[in-house]
């Protein structure tokens, strides 16, 4: 009882939360055994070709060129635990840490989202922080586990460093074309139109707070923590930004503009784990190779054609 109590209480510096008993251990693994491994891990044969590819610091990478290599092709999308190898040397030759980090890195985030609702619950909070961890956590399981079981191997999936990745983007775009796929680029919409949106929304209260300080003090001190009047003047933020570009083009409800706020870049990053979900079966981004022939059929090249 006592303890059921403690796990649940909200009092708590950091809320636990029966999702937080999985999360805790799952996250806590994941980052071990990943630290450990960008460090120290032996070279691991990625392609099933008996070549290894180093990818730790200790064989020779920098924390630019790092990553954990992602399991052997030969291994393909079977479950591959450290029981399930005949030493430890073969499970780190075939890249065992690879599955083992992001297995339990997508249940740990998972259950993030799960304990962030339950929090809320606690606190008698609307559920909408949990449903925006979503969009993340979509693109993530996309990467690491949605496209390595389409290609048929953990071999495709992600590597876990900084050129790892930026390798798999460029091999990605010439595998399926995903700047052309039509939800990738509604994604590409999300992110930039989510960071426009946050400088907007930043400068315009930053540019309408009112003045409770002098000039020699910093405006942030205008601002006492829980005070209830308001801190800015949203009637004089709605009527400049309604005459810079137009009237309906600025929100005059700030819980609709919050929530605006929060839908667009969310959808975006849906739309794009979406889109390398569908690509992960092949169904590849558009291309226009050969699509203009003349009145006998034959093609005609264009640009798409080189």
């Amino acid at each position: 009882e006592r303890f059921c109590t403690w796990i649940t209480s909200t009092e708590n510096r950091l809320y636990v939360g029966w999702f937080g008993v999985l999360m805790i251990p799952t996250l806590l693994t994941a980052t071990s055994v990943f630290i450990i491994a960008f460090v120290a891990a032996p070279p691991v044969d990625i392609d099933g070709i008996r070549e290894p590819v180093a990818g730790s610091l200790l064989y020779g990478n920098n924390i630019i060129s790092g990553a954990i290599i992602p399991s052997s092709a030969a291994i393909g999308i079977h479950f591959y635990p450290i029981w399930e190898a005949a030493s430890l040397d073969e499970w780190l030759y075939n890249g065992g840490p690879y599955q083992l980090i992001v297995l339990h890195f997508i249940l740990g985030v998972c259950c993030y989202i799960g304990r962030e609702w339950e929090l809320s619950y606690r606190l008698g909070m609307r559920p909408w922080i949990s449903v925006a961890f979503t969009a993340p956590v979509a693109a993530a399981a996309a990467v690491f586990l949605v496209y390595p079981i389409g290609q048929g191997s953990f071999s495709d999936g992600m590597p876990l460093g900084i050129s790892g990745t930026f390798n798999f983007m460029l091999v990605f775009q010439a595998e399926h074309n995903i700047l052309m796929h039509p939800f990738h680029q509604l994604g590409v919409a999300g992110v930039f139109g989510g960071s426009l949106f946050s400088a907007m929304h930043g400068s315009l209260v930053t540019s309408s707070l009112i003045r409770e300080t002098t000039e020699s003090e910093s405006a942030n001190y205008g601002y006492k923590f829980g005070q209830e009047e308001e801190t800015y003047n949203i009637v004089a933020a709605h009527g400049y930004f309604g005459r810079l570009i137009f009237q309906y083009a600025s929100f005059n409800n700030s819980r609709a503009l919050h929530f605006f706020l929060g839908l667009w870049p969310v959808v975006g990053i849906w739309l794009t784990a979406m889109s390398v979900s569908t690509m992960a079966f092949n169904l590849n981004g558009f291309n226009f190779n050969q699509s203009v022939v003349d009145s006998q059929g034959r093609v005609i090249n264009t640009w798409a054609d080189i």
